[in-house]
């Protein structure tokens, strides 16, 4: 090899390692640093406190706020968190429509079945007591989620309280109910009709009727549940339309605003995150949430 050439190589690879890098933080900004979610201890859904675990609340605030925000609960099938496209991917979204986007990292139940709940819970109060940080209006913020994110979703929508006026921690006395909803490929049912994985991770593997029915969010709409976005493909073979459609019919009968996007194909995660009908969802969404 030419001595020159020695020289030269080594150059030419650090320029492309520093373009290629540079290329990609370009493409994909850094995620924000994740605050803590609970201050020290987490409630266990029992009356006790227990360790916090992972969990916590990542902030994209939007460059151009419009006073709505969004937090986000990834799915993972109550095993685990897809924090990237179902996560932070959709809170960079949410910001290109003026739109604060909130990750939540929820705590895995194991069993524990209102663990996620009181997280969802808590981001929803943590957002409402940040809002003027955060260019936020206390009275536009909603949740989403997709998969078992959505269950969850659904499940702070339809099982929520006020907040306590009394309470000492100014987050507590924030309300816990979202405006709004936005639920893509939902886990909606544990029943028949319902994902077998994600029922065994939230509520264990034999759990009772009435478990399984307290968790089954078409069986607690009521007309105090938020309005809805759903989206979901026909050929989902993994969590069934069905899920999508019995949560818009029950909000339909009781008088609550909704509208279900059903999807030609796409399956579930909608062919990896991308193509016409990812496109078509978060169309529509925003479309519904110009409306409402």
């Amino acid at each position: 090899m030419n001595p020159r050439w020695t020289d030269v190589i080594p150059a030419l690879m650090a320029a492309l390692l520093t373009f290629s890098g540079a290329a990609l933080s370009a493409a994909e900004p850094p995620v924000p640093a994740k605050m803590p979610l609970w201050p020290d201890k987490a409630p266990d859904g029992n009356g006790g406190w227990v360790s916090p675990e992972n969990s916590g609340l990542t902030v994209h605030p939007a460059p151009k706020p419009n006073g709505l925000a969004v937090v986000i609960c990834p799915g993972g099938g109550y095993g685990g968190l897809v924090t990237g496209p179902e996560g932070h991917g959709i809170a960079r979204w949410l910001n290109q429509h003026g739109i604060v986007g909130v990750v939540l990292e929820y705590r895995l139940p194991a069993g524990r079945s209102r663990v996620p709940l009181l997280d969802a819970q808590q981001a929803l109060r943590t957002v409402r007591h940040r809002a003027r940080d955060w260019g936020v209006n206390p009275s536009r913020v909603g949740i989403m989620g997709f998969s078992a994110g959505g269950h969850l979703a659904a499940t702070a929508s339809t099982r929520f309280d006020l907040g306590k006026a009394d309470a000492s921690d100014p987050v507590a006395r924030q309300s816990g109910r979202p405006d709004f909803s936005l639920l893509i490929y939902p886990v909606v049912s544990l029943g028949e009709l319902g994902h077998a994985g994600s029922r065994d991770n939230l509520l264990g593997k034999n759990p009772s009727l009435e478990e399984v029915q307290r968790f089954s969010c078409e069986r607690q709409v009521t007309r105090q549940t938020p309005p809805a976005f759903l989206a979901h493909a026909v050929d989902d073979r993994a969590v069934v339309i069905e899920n999508s459609r019995m949560y818009h019919a029950a909000l339909q009968a009781q008088g609550v605003s909704s509208k279900l996007i059903e999807l030609p194909e796409g399956g579930h995660g909608l062919n990896g995150y991308r193509g016409a009908s990812w496109d078509t969802w978060q169309r529509e969404a925003i479309e519904w949430l110009k409306q409402h």
